[in-house]
């Protein structure tokens, strides 16, 4: 095998491996606009959440539960429409919380459930 097939044959790999331990940790974002909902499941996390609108402004409310006893919380990181960024999480296996969370003078949202 030529030395530029091993090295881009080694990039392609890495790429990919790369990908796959991404999707490993994080569900895909959800960038939605009113209305909508998603229920993602990663390996260690569930969550499930609706965005609404009213008012001029969007609200994304719903639940994240730890599913896996690894030290790490289960995390909904969302960023409204307008920029701003807020987040939801659980913490220790078993335990669900339910969060609402709110960005004003947009109608779009982008939710992401993750392990931190």
């Amino acid at each position: 095998m030529s030395a530029v097939r091993k090295t881009v044959t080694s990039a392609l790999s890495a790429v990919l491996l790369a990908g796959g331990l991404a999707l490993g940790v994080a569900a895909p974002a959800n960038a939605a606009a009113c209305p909508s909902s998603a229920a993602p499941k990663i390996d260690g996390a569930e969550a499930s959440w609706t965005l609404r609108c009213s008012g001029g402004k969007v609200t994304v409310s719903g639940w994240v539960e730890d599913t896996r006893t690894d030290g790490k919380c289960a995390v909904v990181r969302i960023v409204g429409g307008n920029g701003q960024t807020k987040r939801a999480e659980a913490c220790n296996s078993g335990v669900r919380k339910q969060f609402s969370r709110s960005f004003a003078g947009t109608n779009k949202a982008e939710a992401r459930l993750a392990l931190a």
